[in-house]
């Protein structure tokens, strides 16, 4: 419906605008705070997520701030790196990631925004898988785990998030198919 929105808003700048709006909803599946560097990975129904900080409990709260405060993987991706690393299922507890969704396709752009509840996260990159993932999922889980580590955040707001909260994708870029906005008209006032 919407195709060359983004041409005909660029040659007329003055009379159209991008908003933001949901680009679907999901679920959030999964919560692990990692209590220590290398060690067991809990997996709470709930969890106060700190603006500027990350997961309460998590032992990288004292360090982190900026780009990388929460970690995402998309839920479904779950069973592609199983099939890779020809495991019968990879769960989330052994990616070490902080969250999991469903139902929504992650957003990948720098700026995009996701609403886990009441929590606000900006994405801030892809998190790329490193060679621990040889050590959790066999040999070639890196490389199993291309594309499909997920994204790291900062909190924009914080609160109190739970298992089975829902989550939705807001992006005001149309730079592929799972993304979508629309476009505000407005005459320009002369």
């Amino acid at each position: 419906v919407l195709t060359n929105l983004r041409a005909f808003s660029m040659e007329c700048p003055d009379i159209c605008q991008t908003v933001d709006v949901p680009a679907g909803t999901g679920r959030l599946e999964w919560i692990g705070v990692r209590m220590a560097h290398r060690g067991q990975v809990a997996e709470p129904r709930g969890v106060e997520v700190i603006a500027g900080r990350g997961l309460a409990g998590d032992h990288y709260i004292p360090r982190r701030s900026g780009g990388r405060e929460v970690t995402l993987i998309q839920f479904e991706n779950l069973e592609q790196i199983a099939h890779a690393c020809g495991l019968p299922e990879v769960l989330p507890v052994q990616l070490r990631r902080n969250l999991a969704i469903s139902g929504v396709k992650l957003p990948g752009g720098k700026g995009d925004r996701i609403l886990i509840g009441a929590v606000e996260l900006e994405v801030t990159g892809p998190c790329v898988p490193c060679s621990r993932m040889d050590e959790a999922l066999g040999p070639g889980g890196c490389r199993a785990m291309s594309g499909l580590g997920g994204v790291t955040t900062r909190i924009i707001r914080g609160g109190v998030i739970q298992v089975g909260d829902r989550s939705e994708e807001h992006t005001s870029e149309l730079q592929s198919q799972f993304r979508i906005s629309y476009a505000v008209f407005c005459l320009k006032k002369k």
